[in-house]
């Protein structure tokens, strides 16, 4: 079994938003059905993006993948504990403990 990371530079709207659907859409046809999105980078997300994020759960979950997310900085986190958006992803502290945690060899 293998995943994929992707790491967005930012993820704050819906444009970037439809930038990561793109590269999700490309992971799974490529045959990747897991996939973690890294969001070190990421500052501030929207509604716009949090709704995004939700839909790209249930198109991966649809097709039989997972989405996880890791490295979510505090106020991110806070979105996400706030809007109960927590308890529909797995979100992990980083990637080891994703790696950890799913099973695969740490890199």
């Amino acid at each position: 079994m293998s995943y994929k990371v992707i790491q967005p530079p930012n993820l704050v709207d819906g444009v970037s938003a439809v930038q990561l659907r793109s590269e999700i859409d490309h992971v799974l046809a490529d045959g990747v059905n897991t996939i973690l999105i890294d969001l070190q980078d990421v500052t501030f997300m929207n509604s716009s993006a949090i709704g995004a994020l939700v839909a790209m759960l249930k198109a991966v979950s649809g097709r039989g993948g997972s989405l996880s997310l890791c490295s979510l900085n505090n106020q991110v986190r806070l979105v996400f504990e706030l809007s109960r958006m927590n308890q529909m992803f797995d979100i992990f502290a980083d990637r080891q403990e994703f790696e950890q945690k799913n099973g695969f060899t740490i890199s």
